[in-house]
């Protein structure tokens, strides 16, 4: 009998969390206890960045000291502000993110300091900083200077005030804030899992951080999300629909944002998106791009009838994100923006109880071969 090969791990258990619990088939998303849902609608993105680094919410003080280590971390050091002028044109802001991250642990003294107390500071430094390196990296590019952090504005609102130059309205920063929650965590996808590999080595957080970064760069993980917006915009009017789709399927391609490994009813993430998305239409200049992937889910769950896939959190974040002005090519790399929680937790549970990740693999080639001198050849 061969031994059995978990292509992809699908079904594997890897590890064992307190953070995250997901069940697929009744559309369930807890953080530690706390349904998505409730988090969506009463908290915010820096209290469950404190709940995922403590495994409780905090008490009124906990929370603003948290908010004030994020508001101290987030102007960039020198070299990464040079760094980012230098590389303008040349990268993609997924690889400026991760030469950021890169840079920033080279500069921290005590970036090989594993304690908790200290990894929760890197955290901290990791969470507050990445909204800055993509907002300043969007401002260079486009022959504008950055716009600096403004302490009066909480994390989310403070990001679209540096991307924009203007500051969100309330409904602008709880939307983005909301989606910052829902993006915060997500059990054992492939980022956090190539987080855990190399924090497994007793490498530091930074180096764990663009490892997962680089995982996320995919377009069958964090790319997702992008795909959906060129998706949507190719199809441009909603009588594209369905020639659009029935060429992307004949030619054996994915509609992106449709589907998900874990999930067999709609993501609770894209329900939450969905609603949020209607309530910034009513007022969007781009509300066009919200209404046709209204429209194009509609059909897909015509076409797609008695089949397991429905809209997942990338669906819906491509038309939000770009009611909020935030353009396509950002998408992933806020993704990450939110996911450094998630995975910085996930690296707080695994150094706190290591062993180094080394799986198997079951070997096919070819066997009892002998040596032939290269004259032979």
């Amino acid at each position: 009998m061969s031994e059995a090969v978990a292509r992809g791990l699908e079904g594997v258990n890897v590890t064992a969390t307190k953070l995250c619990r997901i069940d697929g088939q009744k559309g369930e998303l807890i953080y530690s206890g706390y349904n998505i849902y409730d988090l969506a609608e009463h908290s915010t993105f820096e209290e469950v960045a404190f709940l995922l680094w403590n495994l409780r919410l905090p008490n009124k003080a906990e929370l603003a000291a948290l908010e004030q280590e994020l508001r101290e971390q987030r102007p960039l050091s020198d070299l990464n502000s040079r760094v980012l002028r230098e590389i303008i044109g040349q990268i993609r802001p997924m690889r400026a993110l991760e030469i950021a991250v890169i840079i920033a642990g080279a500069l921290d003294a005590k970036s090989s300091d594993l304690t908790n107390q200290q990894l929760k500071k890197t955290a901290a430094l990791l969470t507050a900083r990445m909204p800055t390196v993509l907002a300043t990296f969007h401002r260079l590019r486009q022959g504008l200077e950055p716009v600096a952090p403004r302490d009066d504005l909480g994390h989310s609102a403070n990001f679209l005030w540096m991307l924009n130059g203007r500051e969100p309205n309330e409904l602008e920063s709880r939307v983005f804030d909301v989606a910052m929650i829902l993006h915060a965590e997500h059990e054992m996808n492939a980022s956090t899992f190539s987080a855990l590999v190399t924090a497994s080595t007793l490498s530091d957080m930074y180096s764990a951080t663009a490892s997962a970064i680089g995982t996320l760069k995919g377009p069958l993980h964090g790319g997702a999300n992008e795909a959906v917006y060129r998706t949507v915009e190719a199809i441009g009017v909603e009588a594209n629909i369905a020639p659009h789709v029935e060429g992307m399927l004949g030619r054996g391609e994915r509609v992106m944002g449709i589907g998900h490994r874990v999930y067999k009813t709609t993501d609770p993430r894209a329900i939450i998106l969905e609603k949020l998305g209607h309530q910034l239409a009513e007022t969007s200049p781009d509300r066009k791009y919200f209404d046709l992937s209204l429209k194009l889910r509609d059909y897909l769950a015509r076409k797609l009838e008695g089949k397991p896939l429905y809209p997942n959190v990338d669906f819906f974040s491509a038309s939000v994100y770009k009611m909020l002005g935030i353009p396509s090519d950002l998408y992933t790399p806020i993704f990450a923006m939110s996911r450094i929680t998630g995975w910085t937790a996930h690296m707080l549970e695994q150094y706190a109880d290591n062993r180094l990740v080394r799986p198997n693999a079951l070997y096919e080639g070819a066997a009892n071969r002998e040596y032939v001198p290269v004259a032979s050849r």
